[in-house]
């Protein structure tokens, strides 16, 4: 038996680095509650939005919150209203896990190329499959479109659960082009996302491979 490992941890300190970081040291349980419950919240009111992905930055006194999306204006509304209501919510809920008064900073950046991130493309098959389209289809035309990018070297994405509503689940994969994953060196990019369908979960898994990094 083989342990299965998350791409991005098997490069943490060589390739890749975490997406919370700062000064934890003091309370270090009490900021992770933190993070979690702000991470909780994004996700929850901008799951229609295309986000990528969140990295928390913490000094001493202030909270910096870096909002990666394709989609940055549905996030910023009118005159920065969106952002507005987010940093709100943020600090009541701040405010209800800790006495100390910190400043929340939030920064939203564009994700120019959505089909070379793997978050995203897992979020758009989800969306799909929970709209009740063919999953080889929609897999299939996702494929497509990662691969004719020049910096794609191979791609894999994993669709699991009842698939098209059949009674016994099953996982199934589409692959092409190379894909290493076994080696540090490898620029792997990993996503995964959730379709909550009518008759159950599926789970999606995306790899794209963009080559090694010497």
């Amino acid at each position: 038996m083989t342990h299965k490992v998350h791409p991005k941890i098997y490069r943490i300190g060589e390739r890749k680095d975490w997406e919370s970081k700062g000064f934890y040291e003091n309370n270090f349980a009490g900021y992770l509650k933190e993070d979690h419950e702000i991470r909780k919240i994004l996700k929850k009111f901008l799951r229609e939005m295309s986000v990528e992905k969140m990295e928390i930055e913490r000094s001493l006194d202030e909270i910096s919150i870096i909002i990666y999306s394709s989609r940055p204006g549905l996030i910023i509304g009118r005159g920065g209203e969106g952002v507005k209501i987010l940093k709100k919510k943020i600090e009541n809920q701040l405010r209800s896990l800790s006495k100390d008064k910190k400043n929340v900073r939030l920064e939203i950046k564009e994700v120019k190329d959505p089909w070379l991130s793997s978050s995203l493309v897992a979020q758009d098959i989800a969306r799909q499959l929970e709209k009740r389209l063919p999953y080889r289809k929609v897999v299939k035309q996702a494929m497509h479109k990662i691969v004719m990018h020049k910096e794609v070297k191979g791609v894999r994405i994993q669709v699991s659960g009842r698939l098209n509503g059949i009674e016994i689940a099953r996982s199934e994969y589409f692959q092409e082009g190379q894909l290493k994953r076994e080696t540090i060196r490898g620029n792997v990019d990993y996503g995964f996302e959730m379709a909550r369908c009518p008759y159950g979960a599926i789970g999606v898994k995306v790899f794209i491979y963009k080559g090694e990094v010497f």
